[in-house]
């Protein structure tokens, strides 16, 4: 099986089991239960050789991820948004309410199969697979590759921080016009910044706000945790949020807006793009004028 990523394990990590390091360097692998059977099956290698859930990572160790053995998920009929797709690598508007991966059937990964064409690539992957996660609630552009080499490079840039993701989200109450959100997450260092856009008043919180966040970091349930943690919760979020924030159906309002980033293979620069969702729009405009109404 051919190897699709490389990882050497830096000076100074802390004391900690390749269980428990992997979804950290690897996050294709989409969940713990993921990375028994990797490691299992034999695709998760430590310096070339096969190895355990248990054992203990060094500094200088060469950790490779094979392509997986496993038959070829069953597909889920979805019809995804296309927004980019060529031989190396596609990018999908991902809709909000279905999880990128896990133990489920519900999935993009399953959705992908009848959606993005098989590469024709000698390195070509058996089925695409998507570099990088958005939350289940979380809609907007999603990245996946088709060729072990895109898959490795586009993971590269992940690590190295150089793709640069934008979103859009509605967040309660008036958020300042500009900040900066430096706080760790589950002790690792997590960097995001805001740009508010728009701010109206609201019936539900006083004040919603549109914004424009850019994380800096990739930690799990970044942005949601960093502007709740501001007093900014994002509308809808019903993990982060307070009493009253959610809009009965109508989920998590945040969305990954733009992406820009390298090409894996041509290195040529990308800027991809997608319309604010319709409902962000419909929700403030409506929001307004409940407002006026009673105002």
């Amino acid at each position: 099986m051919p190897v699709i990523k490389t990882h050497i394990v830096p000076e100074g990590v802390e004391e900690v089991r390749l269980y428990d390091y992997v979804q950290q360097i690897f996050p294709t692998i989409p969940s713990r239960k993921g990375v028994k059977k990797a490691i299992s099956r034999e695709e998760i290698l430590v310096d070339g050789q096969k190895t355990s859930t248990g054992h203990w990572i060094k500094a200088g160790q060469k950790i490779e991820l094979l392509e997986s053995s496993a038959n070829p998920p069953k597909e889920y009929i979805l019809k995804l948004e296309i927004v980019f797709e060529d031989e190396f690598m596609a990018v999908i508007n991902k809709p909000a309410g279905i999880p990128v991966s896990g133990n489920q059937f519900r999935t993009i990964q399953n959705a992908l199969i009848g959606n993005i064409n098989l590469s024709k690539e000698e390195d070509a992957l058996r089925w695409p697979k998507p570099v990088h996660r958005l939350d289940g609630p979380t809609s907007g552009l999603l990245i996946i590759a088709k060729t072990a080499k895109a898959l490795v490079k586009l993971g590269q840039q992940f690590e190295q921080k150089t793709i640069e993701k934008k979103y859009a989200a509605i967040v309660m109450g008036k958020s300042p016009e500009s900040g900066i959100v430096n706080a760790a997450i589950e002790g690792l260092e997590s960097l995001s910044e805001f740009k508010t856009l728009q701010t109206i008043n609201s019936l539900k919180s006083k004040y919603l706000s549109l914004v424009e966040l850019s994380p800096k970091t990739g930690r799990t349930h970044q942005l949601r945790i960093h502007m709740s943690s501001i007093g900014f919760p994002i509308l809808g979020d019903k993990i982060y949020g307070e009493e009253g924030n959610v809009l009965e159906g109508k989920g998590l309002f945040l969305c990954a807006l733009s992406l820009n980033l390298k090409h894996p293979i041509t290195e040529e620069l990308l800027s991809i793009k997608i319309d604010m969702p319709y409902n962000f729009l419909s929700t403030l405009e409506r929001e307004a004028k409940r407002w006026r109404k009673y105002y």
